[in-house]
């Protein structure tokens, strides 16, 4: 694996034919997204489908289980970006966490207590009870402003489908003005063709958050990102955003996605069937990976720490759960983390 150090200097000298001993001083960020799997408290919450996640339930879900879930949780947040980045991640997309109170707890935990991450969030309709939300270091990302979009199709027999809201927040990261739309969409529940539209529908409403952000700014720097449920290669990303592989490729209001090379060579985010899928995405829109002058995109990864995966049984080398079907096996989340390295002239 390269270095951030080796690919920081290779970026120099390929935008500005500066040697390295004449590079000027530059800024390294990270941006992220983690599917934190079930991340939900103890309580009883009438209004959610969160039964297997109380003392009662089918999982025994405790308050010891909890507490195991929010360490193993923030002990992998810990570890994004610190190859490149000291401080880590500095925005963070999440999905499926049960509320704000869980995220409360999520940045209290140890391994990020000292970050100081601030929250956004908006409870969502969706019936089982999970959203999405954001966490930033307010050391280098100052809040200007959150919304949330709904997504609410029908499905055949007319009943309305309640799923995630999609979260927009803007900001200043280091100063430098970005968007961030996190997305949770519609999952393949019942096939992946016949649930498709769905997937289809929810990228519609998110490229019309974008399309409202660039019309307002043709150098928006946007990042599009979360468990989309689809691959990079399916109709949703390739043709309802609109993404390119090569950076070349990426004009207008292309988003670039630097993780379709990867998932064509086999790598993803989480396993299904002896194969893999990645359904964890960031796309960045032209000017993030274009525009000079602040940040532009450098580096993309996917964390796979050892300890990350399965050891043994049918399900080797799969990413280590927190659960087993019903047994509690204290592992972290059927899904990989992804993030970005940015770079800028300070």
């Amino acid at each position: 694996m390269r270095t951030i150090a080796a690919l920081l200097l290779a970026f120099l000298m390929v935008s500005s034919g500066e040697s390295f001993a004449q590079k000027k001083d530059y800024q390294v960020a990270c941006v992220g997204f983690y599917n934190l799997e079930n991340l939900f408290d103890t309580i009883d919450d009438p209004n959610k489908r969160d039964e297997e996640y109380l003392p009662g339930g089918k999982r025994k879900w405790s308050k010891a289980r909890y507490e195991d879930k929010l360490f193993n949780m923030a002990h992998i947040i810990s570890l994004m970006g610190k190859n490149g980045v000291q401080e880590g991640v500095s925005i963070l997309g999440v999905s499926e966490i049960e509320n704000r109170k869980v995220l409360e707890d999520l940045v209290q935990q140890s391994p990020i207590k000292n970050r100081n991450y601030q929250i956004a969030h908006f409870e969502s309709p969706d019936k089982r009870g999970i959203d999405v939300g954001l966490l930033y270091n307010p050391d280098h990302f100052k809040l200007l402003d959150q919304k949330k979009y709904k997504y609410q199709p029908l499905k055949e027999n007319g009943d309305t489908l309640y799923t995630r809201d999609q979260l927009l927040v803007s900001g200043l990261l280091f100063g430098d003005k970005v968007h961030v739309i996190v997305n949770h969409w519609p999952s393949r529940y019942g096939g992946e063709k016949k649930s498709r539209p769905n997937r289809n529908g929810a990228a519609a409403v998110t490229r019309s958050i974008a399309d409202s952000l660039l019309k307002d700014d043709a150098n928006a720097k946007i990042f599009i990102m979360g468990d989309l449920n689809d691959d990079p290669i399916n109709e949703s990303v390739k043709k309802v955003i609109g993404t390119k592989a090569s950076k070349k490729k990426v004009q207008g209001g292309l988003f670039y996605n630097p993780w379709e090379n990867l998932y064509k060579n086999g790598i993803g985010t989480l396993a299904y069937r002896d194969s893999w899928n990645l359904f964890d995405q960031i796309l960045l829109s032209n000017p993030l990976v274009h525009t000079k002058g602040g940040f532009t995109y450098l580096k993309s990864e996917i964390l796979r720490e050892k300890f990350m995966f399965t050891e043994n049984g049918r399900y080797k080398g799969y990413p280590k759960r927190t659960f087993s079907f019903d047994n509690y096996v204290g592992g972290y989340s059927d899904h990989l983390p992804v993030f970005v390295y940015l770079v800028k002239e300070k």
